[in-house]
């Protein structure tokens, strides 16, 4: 299905509709594919069997995606001790990519997205506002994802500073932590 919007200039643009579903845990996450920041390409099989923090972010080397990301690189260790992969998503081009990582010193996968495939199949394209004015763009948010396939949790209001230790408080409340939900994951076996 394609729409077409009118813009300022009476130029016509066709863009292609796509149905977000609602995702929620236990769903079946969406296919995960692109390219990382090394230019490897990253497709749903390279991750069968493996527990994923798959957290969405709006733009390289901006204040708070540094922030969010540097937190997830700090705690990087234990997470991938507990089993967990951590992929980060924007629509970001993997020049980009690979000069934010380089620059951080990340030591995981940042997947390029400029075609904003994963991001609207993850429901994290929308409109957002800032200094009162409104536009498009990558809501920030953070989905795990267990072993096979589904969503474990949803955090919609990152905290960029404490985005590893954060709640999950609208979908997984009695969870205190990733470390809480990495260990009842892993009991779940």
């Amino acid at each position: 299905d394609w729409s077409s919007d009118v813009c300022s200039s009476d130029l016509v643009v066709l863009t292609k509709k796509t149905t977000l579903m609602q995702l929620k845990i236990g769903s079946k996450a969406p296919a995960i594919k692109g390219i990382n920041q090394a230019g490897k390409k990253i497709k749903n099989s390279d991750l069968k069997g493996k527990k994923v923090i798959l957290y969405f972010y709006p733009k390289d080397s901006t204040p708070t995606c540094t922030v969010e990301a540097c937190n997830l690189r700090d705690n990087y260790k234990s997470l991938t001790k507990a089993g967990f992969e951590v992929i980060g998503v924007s629509a970001d081009d993997v020049k980009s990519h690979d000069k934010f990582a380089t620059k951080q010193e990340l030591p995981f996968t940042l997947l390029a997205d400029t075609d904003r495939e994963v991001i609207e199949a993850y429901g994290v394209w929308g409109e957002k506002s800032m200094y009162g004015k409104k536009y498009m763009g990558i809501i920030r948010k953070t989905f795990v994802i267990d072993e096979k396939g589904k969503i474990a949790a949803i955090i919609d209001k990152v905290d960029a500073k404490n985005h590893t230790k954060q709640r999950s408080e609208e979908h997984t409340s009695e969870l205190q932590s990733h470390s809480d939900l990495v260990c009842r994951l892993l009991l779940e076996k």
